[in-house]
């Protein structure tokens, strides 16, 4: 399947110039935008793969747009496009999290290497955001059956493994999560 993207620039002729060679290459570019507010709208309408944005932009400018798209986790990733290489710019690209940043003019033959990069970059990023969330989930489900099964071994004097056993056997009984089980037992404490 070939990557989606999404082009911000205020100019035509450099977005009709990045469609072509990102066509060319293979990429699918699913939308065009000539400032950061059409950007987050397409982003919003399609999720792309990667949005390469100018930073100079009327009304909404990239640096803000990124901001906005990676809040709203509308595209894995964002390159932004400049013809300033000042620190500065680089500094806040860094912030904002782009995961690439190219000087114009731009060339296809710096360009496309670049976008492979960033994508590969992006849907690693992506995978760890998964795998920390569901850690998290994990976890929280850990501390709520750990809460129920002190509330039972309070309650009915037994050991934690016999109050394991016991949220364990409802779950199956039930057909539902020791989570499931564990939060219906702390509400029944409440």
């Amino acid at each position: 399947m070939s990557k989606r993207l999404v082009i911000a620039d205020d100019e035509p002729i450099t977005r009709m110039d990045l469609r072509e060679m990102l066509e060319a290459a293979g990429y699918n570019v699913v939308g065009e935008a000539s400032d950061g507010f059409d950007a987050v709208a397409l982003c919003r309408k399609h999720l792309p793969d990667l949005v390469l944005m100018d930073i100079k932009m009327p009304l909404l400018d990239g640096l803000n747009a990124a901001k906005i798209i990676q809040n709203e986790n509308l595209a894995s990733g964002i390159v932004l496009l400049t013809a300033y290489s000042g620190k500065e710019f680089v500094e806040k690209a860094t912030k904002v999290g782009a995961i690439g940043y190219i000087v114009k003019p731009i060339d296809e033959k710096s360009l496309i290497p670049s976008l492979e990069v960033a994508i590969s970059k992006s849907a690693e990023i992506k995978k760890i955001k998964i795998d920390i969330e569901k850690a998290c989930s994990k976890l929280e489900g850990r501390k709520v059956i750990e809460k129920a099964k002190g509330l039972l071994v309070q309650r009915d004097k037994i050991t934690e493994q016999e109050a394991y056993d016991q949220i364990r056997t409802l779950s199956m009984n039930k057909r539902c999560s020791m989570g499931d089980i564990a939060e219906a037992i702390i509400m029944s404490y409440e």
